[in-house]
């Protein structure tokens, strides 16, 4: 990637307040971060489990970074990096959340991925799988469910009314199961603005803060 955008200062005070702008590390490296971290960007989100682990390592003594996974992850790696991030984005299946109890010290801040679209070959719980995900989830003293995550794409729905969806389900199952979910992690580089208008609390921002 290339360097940070030039207008950086401005383009992050744009973004709301209340609004968590997670950077997402997949394509920068851990000194890029540091160009991040200097421009007063605290949290970072990785997709893979190798490249978390050399980011974690490389900014150990960075204490006040906040570390999310944003992407898959897979059960056979899950135990390597599940002390060691704050925020898990992608929980998808309940064999996943077994690990997380046996493996995990402290309650882990946990999103549930949401499959708003049925794409095939897609990660995600099916919408209309959700309520009881969440139901089974709530008997688990690891996961502390803060709430949910998804990503658009490109469809006859456009964007905005995909978020639309997943804010409309988080409401339905609050009410239903008179729980309080206060996270919407939803929006990406092309799509952040609409997903801020559905309540996004949360935004995975990767190639923009390079443009």
């Amino acid at each position: 990637m290339s360097m940070l955008r030039k207008d950086i200062s401005i383009f992050l005070n744009s973004i709301p307040k209340g609004v968590t702008l997670v950077a997402a590390t997949k394509y920068i490296s851990s000194t890029e971060m540091l160009e991040l971290y200097d421009n007063g960007i605290k949290n970072y989100g990785e997709n893979r489990t190798e490249a978390f682990l050399n980011k974690y390592s490389y900014l150990s003594n960075y204490k006040d970074i906040t570390w999310h996974f944003i992407g898959h992850l897979q059960r056979n790696k899950a135990k390597d990096i599940i002390n060691k991030i704050d925020y898990l984005h992608s929980l998808d299946s309940l064999k996943l959340a077994d690990i997380i109890e046996k493996e995990r010290s402290t309650p882990l801040k946990t999103f549930v991925e949401v499959s708003i679209n049925l794409e095939e070959n897609k990660n995600g719980v099916p919408y209309y799988e959700v309520k009881d995900f969440v139901k089974e989830l709530l008997k688990y003293k690891k996961i502390e469910l803060v709430g949910f995550m998804m990503m658009a794409i490109k469809s006859s729905l456009n964007a905005q009314e995909q978020f639309h969806k997943l804010k409309i389900l988080k409401e339905d199952i609050e009410r239903e199961l008179n729980i309080k979910i206060p996270y919407l992690s939803m929006g990406m580089s092309d799509d952040y603005k609409e997903a801020i208008k559905e309540g996004a609390t949360h935004i995975r921002l990767g190639r923009i803060l390079y443009e």
